[in-house]
């Protein structure tokens, strides 16, 4: 199940009313945040449209089942008309806890979005200068993080100004990237040691991740003892910034997205400033999305930061593909409401959220790798039309870039290259 809709990108804003996206993504009870907010396993997700079950075979399905796990993925599926008072029932009388706030947050979800649809349509009637429009986007942020189960403040959400990371090398940058990581496993350490054994050779400027970074369900505080098993211990001794974005798993604790931001308080290491950013590394500019809850507020800041650099390369980076021939699919989220913006502006979209490594054909400039081996067991992969290169093994990426071109090379843990691609001359 995938329910994670969003608003349309800001340049379209004027030309599709805000009716026609209500129509195709709100039903009956209003707007939906993503099911894996929720804590659903990212394994039942599937690509496409939101699908609603119906009640009344949910209804049934619920009375029969007696695994709690499942009778919770069940009472999630509950929402449209009718759905509350079955729901307030689970709530009050189901003799697990675990289903019982499992119909709680279903319930949350239809109220809070409700009142996103009400505030949807309320932006999308008469005219407002840029800062009335922008204090009202904010809102409807903050109501779709209630909706999620999240409660992030602004200051966690909100990107700072773009800021600049030192580059070292005279000749451009050389970045670290991988994603689907931290879970402890003797993959991940492998795989670690071999990066710190290429950085020995030849060092990084910096690390970016691409999500998922600590399993199962991210983290539990900014100071939880795992980040020294799942972050410290594997890189620490390469000293470098790393500069993450946050995957599903990340999302799946209520508490996480904050413990991930907070933590960069605690490890200069760590430079994790909001769930949204950019900065600017040599020929580089990076900008960092949440793919989680694609809101109107972050396609508005992205389509406004790429509009105003000048960097030479731009590399945007979440969790969630815009293609991908991998277990998931290319997520439909990202493909209708991101990629508009990068098309004809941006050079790379990095990305995780396969297990697996992939390049696959370049589209409107936009080139798009997956490096979603980063420590998790691989999946397998079948490669399909758009593959250019498709991998079921654990790997990260390497980035070369200066004035003139930029190289991405895919490497294992035995630090064999696997792939490469360039761009520029």
């Amino acid at each position: 199940m995938k329910l994670r809709p969003c608003g349309p990108p800001a340049r379209f804003l004027v030309a599709l009313p805000l009716l026609v996206f209500a129509v195709a993504t709100l039903g009956p009870t209003g707007w939906l945040p993503p099911a894996r907010a929720q804590g659903l396993a990212d394994d039942e997700e599937a690509s496409g449209a939101p699908h609603r079950p119906d009640l009344a075979a949910l209804q049934v399905a619920y009375r029969a089942e007696r695994d709690d796990k499942k009778r919770a993925k069940l009472v999630a599926d509950m929402t449209g008309p009718g759905s509350a008072e079955l729901l307030r029932t689970v709530v009050e009388t189901d003799a697990s806890d675990e289903v019982a706030l499992a119909a709680a947050y279903t319930l949350r979800r239809a109220a809070v979005g409700a009142v996103v649809s009400s505030l949807e349509r309320r932006l999308s009637t008469g005219t407002r200068d840029a800062p009335a429009r922008e204090r009202l986007v904010r809102d409807i942020e903050r109501h779709q993080m209630f909706a999620a189960g999240q409660n992030l403040p602004h200051f966690l959400r909100d990107a700072p100004p773009v800021f600049s990371v030192k580059a070292d090398r005279r000749d451009g940058v050389r970045v670290l990237a991988f994603g689907d990581f931290g879970d402890g496993s003797e993959r991940q350490r492998r795989l670690a040691e071999a990066m710190q054994r290429l950085h020995q050779r030849k060092p990084f400027t910096l690390a970016v991740t691409l999500g998922d970074n600590f399993y199962p369900t991210g983290m539990n505080g900014p100071a939880d003892p795992r980040w020294e098993r799942d972050f410290k211990r594997p890189y620490g001794g390469m000293r470098i910034p790393f500069f993450p974005s946050l995957g599903n798993h990340d999302w799946f604790q209520t508490d996480s997205p904050a413990a991930e931001i907070l933590h960069s308080h605690e490890d200069p290491q760590w430079r994790l400033p909001a769930v949204r950013y950019t900065f600017v590394a040599g020929p580089v500019q990076f900008f960092a999305i949440d793919t989680n809850l694609v809101t109107r507020a972050e396609l508005d800041w992205l389509d406004r930061e790429l509009g105003k650099s000048t960097a030479r390369w731009k590399i945007v980076y979440g969790h969630h593909p815009i293609y991908s021939d991998g277990r998931h699919g290319s997520d439909s989220v990202v493909h209708d409401s991101v990629f508009p913006l990068l098309k004809g502006r941006a050079d790379l979209y990095l990305c995780g959220h396969e297990h697996d490594l992939q390049h696959l054909t370049p589209e409107a400039g936009v080139e798009f790798a997956v490096v979603g081996g980063g420590g998790a067991e691989p999946r397998p992969i079948t490669p399909g039309p758009r593959s250019l290169f498709a991998a079921s093994k654990n790997g990260f990426g390497v980035i070369e870039a200066n004035k003139k071109t930029l190289t991405f090379t895919f490497l294992d843990a035995d630090l064999h290259p696997l792939h490469t691609f360039k761009l520029g001359e």
